[in-house]
């Protein structure tokens, strides 16, 4: 009996249920974004698939993570946003598809793609909250025009990463904060008990507390834990 084939739209959604696994799971952001780039070039049939983040401040994209192990890819120059094909789906945030790259004028790295053997490419906009993050990048060896679907799946790939990115930048920040927080109120008591048992004014007190910060390499939360430390030992 003939096996039957594959539907593309079976592989496509175990692809997304893969992806989305993944974004659950305790691995690492680095792992997540290695296993969605390799996950939707094989779902793509892709040579190369990129993931480009934009750097806010210096207003370019850098390429974040790829299944490629070309070395001339992984090294390209910098995009500026607005300038190249993915700098314009950054800054207009619409997907832009190229039959060719290698002869496509707005593309900048002919060099490159034509020496790794790269033909179309489809890149769309990596979106949290209406707001572009980042860029994803599928290339094909050969020729293809990419379908309403191919797009479609790809922005969906696009969208679950940069929700992925997203929640770890959120988590950054909400350690920082906490971890300021508790400085401050580490800091505020070691001064307090300064200020007691030394007579110091509260000024003078947190200099003393920086001071020996800077002048030990210490954090000032582990110059102000040790005061507390001590004082606690005392009165027990």
């Amino acid at each position: 009996m003939e096996k039957k084939k594959e539907s593309p739209y079976i592989k496509q959604l175990e692809a997304l249920t893969k992806i989305s696994q993944a974004i659950t799971s305790d691995l690492y952001l680095e792992d997540i974004l290695k296993l969605i780039v390799t996950v939707t070039a094989q779902v793509m049939g892709s040579k190369i698939c990129s993931l480009m983040l934009l750097d806010e401040k210096k207003q370019e994209l850098i390429i974040r993570t790829t299944q490629s192990i070309s070395e001339a890819y992984n090294k390209k120059p910098n995009v500026k946003l607005g300038e190249g094909i993915a700098g314009r789906v950054a800054r207009e945030g619409k997907p832009i598809v190229a039959l060719d790259v290698r002869e496509d004028v707005r593309y900048l790295n002919q060099v490159v793609a034509k020496k790794e053997g790269l033909c179309s490419l489809l890149s769309v906009p990596m979106k949290v909250k209406g707001k572009v993050i980042g860029v994803l990048n599928s290339y094909t060896s050969k020729p293809h025009e990419f379908s309403k679907e191919e797009i479609d799946i790809l922005t969906a790939v696009a969208n679950q990463a940069a929700i992925v990115i997203e929640n770890a930048r959120l988590l950054v920040e909400t350690k920082v904060i906490r971890e300021e927080l508790e400085t401050r109120k580490s800091v505020e008591r070691a001064k307090g008990i300064l200020m007691k048992e030394e007579g110091l004014f509260e000024q003078d007190a947190f200099r003393r507390i920086q001071k020996y910060a800077m002048d030990n390499r210490r954090s000032m939360r582990e110059v102000a834990e040790a005061i507390i430390l001590t004082h606690e030992m005392k009165t027990k």
